[in-house]
């Protein structure tokens, strides 16, 4: 099974991939760490990846494309789940044919919606807990509200990450993500349309329900 998945920084896409991951015992690829793999392991895609790292330009997709092609092929002979990467309308395409000629299947992609507002105050909601900072607590959600300054879980001290409360980092990621024309949503909406011609299969998930409501959702409607 191979999967793409969407969705706004806040919107609980990592926790929802790690489940899927879990349960059809996908590799769970996240696009950063490809380019980590070639650089850190200096293949031939990786050098040219770090050349235009290393002047401070983007690497163009004509590099992205394959490294993300590759680690598909070696990480995930089970089945993948790719998550990060297309992040706007060219690189979806570039792709899906990318897929196309390397006779790769794209089963399903699953786009989890949440409102761009909601989506800022979940970032900027989210608190660590000094002893776990897996335990869930957020002063935005009430299921996992903390109590007052103390983790819900274990009543340890709270922190905040100072990116999360980084209004100015936040709006620019989501101004890219929340673009319908060219950025990220415009990659997902070129997929959906591949759905509706019978070439993938879309899931839409509401974002907005408890963790356990969006995965009982997301399970289901992967058969």
């Amino acid at each position: 099974m191979n999967i793409l998945i969407f969705g706004p920084n806040g919107s609980g896409k990592g926790t929802q991939g790690a489940l899927v991951k879990q349960k059809y015992d996908l590799a769970h690829i996240e696009s950063g760490a490809i380019f980590r793999e070639h650089i850190g392991g200096g293949t031939e895609l990786g050098k040219q990846a770090k050349a235009y790292i290393d002047r401070g330009d983007l690497v163009p997709d004509d590099i992205t494309i394959p490294m993300v092609l590759e680690t598909l092929k070696t990480k995930g002979a089970k089945g993948w789940l790719l998550d990060g990467f297309p992040r706007n309308m060219v690189q979806a395409q570039k792709l899906w044919e990318a897929l196309q000629q390397a006779d790769m299947k794209l089963d399903y992609v699953i786009e989890i919606l949440l409102p761009r507002e909601t989506a800022k105050n979940r970032i900027m909601g989210r608190r660590l807990c000094k002893n776990d900072n897996n335990h869930p607590n957020n002063i935005f959600i009430d299921p996992i509200k903390p109590n007052g300054d103390k983790c819900r879980v274990c009543g340890g001290d709270l922190s905040a990450r100072s990116d999360d409360q980084d209004e100015g980092a936040i709006n620019k990621r989501h101004d890219i993500y929340y673009d319908t024309k060219e950025g990220t949503l415009a990659a997902a909406y070129f997929y959906k349309d591949l759905a509706a011609q019978g070439k993938t299969q879309y899931i839409e998930l509401n974002g907005e329900g408890s963790i356990d409501s969006i995965k009982d959702t997301l399970l289901k409607a992967l058969v």
